[in-house]
């Protein structure tokens, strides 16, 4: 038997490894969307409506009040946005509060995509609209990228984003160093294109110890808004799941809408 050589050894690892990645990136790929979505089941008895898009039903858990003035909320990618409701009756007792939930999201039919989101967005947007004069939209997370997409091609009075990003893609890349993110990523919410059409003054809260959504991709975020337009907070002592578990930012909120 022959042995092998050096330079065959080293031929036959570089296929070796060029094949392991390649299986990594097809893994990566057909596995996106399980990594970015987490539905989270129907929980508790909460008043809600239903509103249809693209032929599904979503879930929208509701507070109602006399006002002109609404709120929408668009959650994090694992938010049960049920955990938001006293708080938010609580902080905005004066306001109609609708949380929306996403495809696939507390008990909405259908399977989340970014196409999906940004339709359901609109959806649930022009059916508030319908009834209320004054609308703020309020994003958390992955919701901040559904938040700006409504805010570029809606009339929104105020937008609130909390733990923002400048795209998915961007923080993703930050996650997987050694993947080609760009080429292998479906839903990109690219939020800072779309800042340039987003007229609505502007509140970001950012979480101290953020390890989610790195700095410099909220960052990056902030420095395409005209600073007249945007109002940046920094929770000191927060991390991206605690930054909502406390009155702060809720304090916060409403000050800027008070404002």
């Amino acid at each position: 038997m022959k042995k092998l050589s050096i330079k065959r050894i080293l031929v036959l690892l570089s296929i070796g490894i060029a094949g392991l990645y390649l299986a990594a990136c097809i893994m990566l790929f057909l596995a996106q969307r399980s990594m970015l979505y987490f539905p989270t089941p129907k929980s508790g008895d909460y008043p809600s409506i239903q509103i249809e898009s693209e032929g599904e039903t979503l879930q929208v858990l509701t507070q109602t009040s006399t006002s002109a003035d609404a709120i929408i909320l668009f959650g994090g990618n694992a938010d049960d946005v049920s955990n938001y409701h006293s708080s938010f009756a609580n902080a905005f007792p004066e306001k109609n509060v609708f949380l929306v939930n996403y495809r696939g999201y507390g008990g909405s039919t259908g399977t989340p995509s970014e196409a999906a989101l940004f339709a359901d967005a609109l959806a649930v947007y022009d059916h508030v609209r319908d009834r209320f004069q004054n609308i703020t939209v309020i994003g958390r997370s992955l919701g901040t990228g559904v938040a700006v997409y409504l805010a570029s091609v809606r009339n929104v009075d105020r937008l609130i984003l909390i733990t923002p990003y400048d795209s998915i893609e961007n923080v993703a890349q930050s996650h997987f160093p050694i993947f080609p993110i760009g080429i292998l990523l479906k839903d990109k919410f690219d939020s800072a294109s779309r800042v340039k059409s987003v007229s609505a003054r502007t509140l970001v809260l950012i979480a101290e110890h953020d390890k989610t959504i790195p700095r410099r991709n909220t960052d990056a975020l902030v420095r395409e808004f005209p600073p007249e337009q945007v109002v940046v907070k920094t929770l000191v002592g927060k991390t991206h799941d605690s930054i909502t578990s406390g009155p702060d930012y809720l304090q916060h909120c409403r000050e800027f809408l008070n404002n």
